[in-house]
């Protein structure tokens, strides 16, 4: 796989310099070469604008990489795995499964070896959709956003369940009225259930994408944001194959659905206000997981992520990358992508999440294992 390198415009520039003064004193060493992009260039990557060896990452003393061990909870994280499967019933299953996501039972003889199945009571599950009959963006889609937040939540349920008046009482308006004022409760909290459903988009549509996160309190990409389109809002989605930019979940994911789908939207990101209060209290259970800041060294170049929305596995790993605001370059793969038989001929299996860290050369399974590496590699 082609190295990639991130290219960071002027206002992120202060925050590397910062950090490459901390560790060296020679003037030579923090001088950077910058780009009014923050865009992944494969032919640029011999020269990449922020030098690795100014700032040297190296994965712990000691490290080894896990055997991939599926469906096995580590000791400990029992709790994590069933607060994030909250999603699962809450949402139905959207970012679990891809656009037209289809299954047969097949004899295991007519599957070859190296062909991606599921074991079934002594037959195969092969999974097929609609994806290959889709347009790709030559270049990943670049969002903005972050995870949820408990409180809001837990604000919108309380004024649904015990101030049923402002729902059931008045005129047709009202209630209109009423639902959004609640919504919009959720930004002003900083929990994103709009953030969720674009990222359920992106699972269905299986996209690349890259990521960058805006904790609260983040110093990097929230102040991005806020130059480039004007507000600090979430998530904000930019395609640097079209040139569009755009605020507002809704419209991301219709534009999206457009572009690189059918045109369809499916049912759950289809049901309005709906949608936004089960997408919160899918994020319920996580008590403010991926939501507020944790100080990290910032990369020079964005970690690869084999992952997909719907999975509690990979929702925890997803958490800790918005945590320390690290960017990374998401190769979506639910049920039905052809990523995964894609995959599976490269590595000789298929797990996720699965991490790629161009910086420090580790490539590794296991969630929990990941998430430890992350912190002991980027945490300040």
């Amino acid at each position: 796989m082609a190295a990639t390198a991130l290219h960071l415009p002027p206002l992120l520039l202060s925050r590397r310099l910062r950090l490459g003064l901390s560790s060296s004193s020679s003037p030579s060493r923090t001088r950077r070469t910058t780009r009014l992009s923050a865009q992944l260039d494969d032919d640029d990557a011999a020269s990449t604008s922020t030098s690795t060896s100014d700032k040297p990452f190296a994965p712990p003393a000691g490290f080894k990489p896990p055997e991939p061990r599926r469906f096995e909870v580590k000791p400990g994280q029992a709790d994590n795995i069933s607060t994030a499967s909250l999603a699962i019933p809450f949402r139905l299953g959207t970012g679990v499964f891809v656009l037209g996501y289809s299954v047969s039972l097949v004899s295991p003889d007519e599957v070859a070896p190296d062909e991606y199945a599921l074991d079934f009571q002594g037959r195969k599950v092969k999974e097929s959709s609609k994806i290959g009959q889709c347009p790709r963006p030559e270049k990943p889609i670049e969002i903005y956003e972050f995870e949820g937040y408990l409180s809001s939540s837990l604000f919108l349920l309380k004024h649904i369940l015990f101030r049923p008046k402002i729902f059931y009482f008045g005129y047709s308006l009202m209630l209109t009225c009423s639902f959004h004022s609640i919504a919009g409760v959720f930004c002003l909290n900083f929990s994103c259930p709009f953030c969720r459903k674009v990222r359920e988009m992106v699972a269905v549509l299986d996209l690349d994408v890259l990521f960058y996160p805006c904790p609260k309190n983040g110093p990097t990409f929230r102040p991005k944001v806020l130059e480039m389109g004007g507000k600090q809002q979430f998530p904000y989605m930019v395609d640097p194959n079209t040139g569009v930019a755009m605020y507002e979940s809704d419209a991301i994911v219709k534009y999206l659905a457009d572009k690189y789908g059918d045109g369809t939207v499916p049912i759950m990101l289809s049901l309005g206000i709906l949608t936004t209060i089960t997408a919160g209290l899918a994020l319920s259970g996580r008590r403010g997981k991926g939501s507020t800041y944790t100080p990290a060294k910032l990369p020079p170049q964005p970690i690869e992520l084999w992952a997909y929305e719907g999975s509690p596995f990979c929702k925890i790993v997803r958490e800790t990358f918005v945590e320390l605001e690290l960017p990374h370059l998401l190769h979506s793969c639910a049920r039905g992508s052809p990523r995964r038989q894609e995959f599976l001929k490269k590595y000789g299996t298929f797990q996720a999440p699965y991490i790629e860290d161009p910086n420090t050369g580790v490539k590794m399974f296991e969630s929990a294992d990941i998430i430890d590496y992350l912190r002991a590699t980027y945490a300040a």
